[in-house]
């Protein structure tokens, strides 16, 4: 009895080999593709200008309000921005009406306003 050798060896082609690159490029290339889409995405979504709600966030955490004009900076997270708090006593005991305004590079102009009423019982007029 006569053994007969296979003239293929066990393994991929050529053809095989080249198509399997190819599937793995175009899939790298779309994963990339889409992390580029999201990095774009959250870049856009990032805040560049400072808000209002900030300042009046930080109000809402005191007990007490007082009558006057207020002005500051917010330092180094927006250093070209100043803001100016505006509180006077609205109508009831205890009800306060608060203007914030951002001004950018010490304009006269306003970049922003916000007005909003509190309430706050505690403090006596």
């Amino acid at each position: 009895m006569r053994l007969v050798k296979s003239s293929r060896l066990a393994g991929f082609s050529l053809l095989e080999v080249m198509i399997a690159a190819a599937i793995f490029f175009v899939a790298g290339f779309a994963i990339t593709s889409l992390v580029s889409l999201n990095l774009r995405s959250v870049r856009l979504m990032q805040i560049k200008k400072p808000s209002a709600g900030m300042l009046a966030a930080e109000l809402s955490l005191t007990n007490r309000l007082e009558e006057g004009t207020e002005i500051g900076d917010f330092g180094e997270l927006y250093p070209e921005y100043t803001w100016q708090r505006d509180i006077n006593f609205y109508a009831t005991n205890g009800l306060y009406q608060v203007t914030y305004t951002i001004f950018k590079d010490n304009s006269i102009n306003p970049d922003s306003t916000m007005d909003l009423l509190m309430f706050r019982p505690e403090t006596r007029r």
